[in-house]
C-alpha cells in the first residue's frame, strides 16, 4: 500500500493520509534510488510507512481527526525501526519495497489504533509496514529495484506521526506533524 494519486469525488470530500517519514539521509537515499529505477512518483512522494492509507473524509471532519491523530500520538512513546532487505507484492501488486526488521509490531498497534474514530476503516489487504521503492514498473526495472537494495540495512527511530492531505494540485501537502508521547514535533 502506497499514497498512490487518488482524486476526491466531491469539494466536500478530501483524501487524507497519515504516514512514519522516513528520516534524513536514508530518506534521500531510498527516494533517488526510487527515481534510479524509473519510478516517476519518486520526485512526488517522500519515503514513508504509511499507516492510513489514502482515505477520504468528509472536509468538516479535520478537527476530530486532528483531535483524533493528537491523542494517538499522546499514547505512543518513540520507538526504533530497522529497514532490511527487499521484497515485493507481485504478482498481486507491481510493488518492490523495503522490509522491516524491527519496528513492523508497532507501526501495525499504531495503524490499529489510528483506524478508530473518525477515521475508522477497513483495509483491502492485510496491513504489511513497507517503504515502497519501485510502483508500476516493468519488470526488469522491478528486479533490479529488488536485487539493488536487497543488502540495504538502515536503523532510526520515530518520534511521531505526520498527517497529509492530497491537494487538488494531485500533491501530498503535509497538514500537520503529532509527536508520540514527551516529543515536541507537534506544530
Amino acid at each position: 500500500m502506497s499514497m498512490a494519486l487518488v482524486r476526491p469525488v466531491s469539494e466536500d470530500v478530501v483524501t487524507i493520509g497519515v504516514v512514519l517519514d522516513i528520516p534524513q539521509p536514508q530518506a534521500d537515499f531510498l527516494r533517488q534510488s526510487r527515481a534510479d529505477f524509473g519510478d516517476p512518483l519518486a520526485a512526488e512522494i517522500p519515503p514513508h510507512i504509511t499507516l492510513l492509507p489514502p482515505t477520504q473524509v468528509p472536509a468538516g471532519d479535520d478537527q476530530a481527526i486532528q483531535d483524533h491523530l493528537r491523542a494517538v500520538a499522546a499514547v505512543t512513546t518513540r520507538f526504533s525501526i530497522t529497514l532490511s532487505g527487499t521484497g515485493s507484492f507481485r504478482p498481486i501488486s507491481p510493488v518492490v519495497f523495503v522490509k522491516l526488521e524491527d519496528g513492523a509490531e508497532h507501526c501495525a498497534d499504531l495503524q490499529r489504533l489510528i483506524r478508530t474514530g473518525p477515521l475508522k476503516r477497513a483495509l483491502p489487504f492485510d496491513y504489511h509496514p513497507h517503504v515502497t521503492v519501485a510502483h508500476h514498473l516493468d519488470d526488469p526495472a522491478m528486479d533490479r529495484a529488488e536485487s539493488e537494495l536487497a543488502d540495504y540495512r538502515s536503523t532510526f527511530d520515530v518520534a511521531g506521526l505526520n498527517f497529509y492531505e492530497h491537494g487538488r494540485d494531485g500533491l501530498w501537502q503535509l497538514r500537520r506533524r503529532f509527536g508520540f508521547k514527551g516529543d515536541l514535533l507537534d506544530t
